[in-house]
């Protein structure tokens, strides 16, 4: 081999390793896209639903017997009409409530967010030290490498080629 033809090959190196840290970047922050609102609703519903089961019991809670009986007779109903449709919402509510506070935790979504968010910024710079030949090309293979190990739930993304 030439040395024209080892700067070729070396060059072609430069540039597959910059598509490959573009096509991660692209594929962390699909991750992000996704993950972010989901987390965020997750964690919407769990309070909204926390607060509305509270809320339901605070009536018959605080007010007791007199409670019930006011709203059973403003309503023209039993009093046994208004107690019992509170405690099965507030159930209901509280149920969701702990499923969305519980799928969230389970999934371990803001660790996550926090790592791949963490992941783009140092695949952002590494980006940067490629694009300029700041870095070796053993190096920066070894930081890509280390980068993207820390985030393995993050699916791939096809080339744009």
């Amino acid at each position: 081999m030439q040395k024209g033809d080892d700067a070729m090959t070396d060059q072609a190196d430069w540039e597959r390793l910059t598509r490959r840290i573009e096509d991660r970047r692209r594929s962390v922050e699909a991750y992000l896209r996704r993950a972010r609102p989901r987390a965020e609703r997750l964690t919407y519903v769990a309070i909204v639903s926390s607060a509305s089961a509270a809320a339901l019991t605070a009536g018959p809670g605080l007010g007791g017997l007199n409670f019930t009986e006011g709203v059973a007779e403003r309503l023209d109903v039993e009093p046994s009409s208004v107690w019992q449709p509170l405690c099965l919402l507030a159930m209901v509510t509280s149920v969701v409530a702990a499923i969305s506070a519980n799928l969230s935790k389970s999934r371990n979504a803001e660790a996550r967010i926090v790592s791949a968010e963490a992941c783009n910024a140092e695949l952002e710079g590494l980006q940067t030290l490629v694009e300029f030949q700041q870095v070796s090309l053993p190096e920066a293979l070894k930081l890509y490498q280390q980068y993207v190990a820390r985030v393995p739930f993050v699916v791939e993304t096809p080339s744009r080629k």
